[in-house]
């Protein structure tokens, strides 16, 4: 019986999982060509610019890449809460590590400091307000449970340059680009969605995809500041 109980329990997700496609591609950005043209050799040599830093967007990273909305009419919590071995966003030199993290509705996130000095991690963001107070190392009680999508932008009261955004997402199927832009969002249920790539400093990109029952389809993107309104 406890076999059979097994079977009954393994053979639908396995059944589930032969009809599912990957998306996979590369993501991008690109600055305005005139920004560029200006050169080393112009104002920048200047005592005045000579600190100014510009964006180098062939560097950007953090790239995050998902399907838009619930998938199959509702959202999918994790099977299990992810906390400090799967999802943590670490205070280390003075910064949160990593400095993007997607994560599903219901997922709770910790957030040790491993740092000898104290700080405060909190935030004003609309879809999840917190504040964890002063503290060291790795309390039980500093864990936060993002239970509502959006961006939720994450500070410390006491290091200005401390920042880390959490994205909150609808369903489980997003991925983090690689070093080199690639990312793979693979076991997607076959079926037609809206396809988001994001940075935080750039305008989104969304398109239709269709993902077939097996096999992959692909989908690249180059982020850029196009596409606002001129004043």
């Amino acid at each position: 019986m406890k076999r059979l109980l097994i079977f009954a329990m393994v053979i639908p997700a396995l059944l589930g999982r032969a009809h599912a496609g990957t998306i996979t591609g590369k993501v991008s950005a690109e600055g305005k060509p005139e920004a560029a043209e200006e050169g080393e050799d112009g104002a920048y040599s200047s005592h005045k610019y000579r600190f100014a830093e510009r964006i180098n967007y062939a560097e950007l990273r953090d790239f995050v890449v998902y399907l838009e909305g619930p998938v199959g009419g509702q959202p999918i919590p994790p099977a299990a809460p992810l906390t400090v071995d799967t999802r943590r966003i670490a205070q280390k030199g003075a910064e949160f590590q990593p400095h993007v993290t997607p994560v599903v509705v219901g997922t709770t996130v910790a957030w040790p400091n491993n740092d000898d000095i104290y700080h405060n991690v909190f935030s004003m963001s609309e879809a999840k307000p917190f504040d964890l107070g002063l503290y060291k190392g790795d309390p039980e009680s500093k864990r936060v449970t993002f239970d509502q999508p959006g961006r939720v932008d994450v500070f410390c009261s006491i290091h200005a340059n401390m920042h880390c955004i959490v994205l909150v997402l609808d369903n489980p199927y997003f991925a983090v680009a690689d070093a080199r832009g690639q990312y793979a969002i693979r076991n997607v249920p076959p079926g037609t969605y809206r396809l988001k790539a994001w940075h935080e400093r750039l305008p989104p990109q969304t398109r239709e995809i269709t993902v077939p029952e097996t096999g992959e389809v692909k989908a690249d993107f180059v982020l850029g500041i196009t596409n606002l309104p001129r004043y």
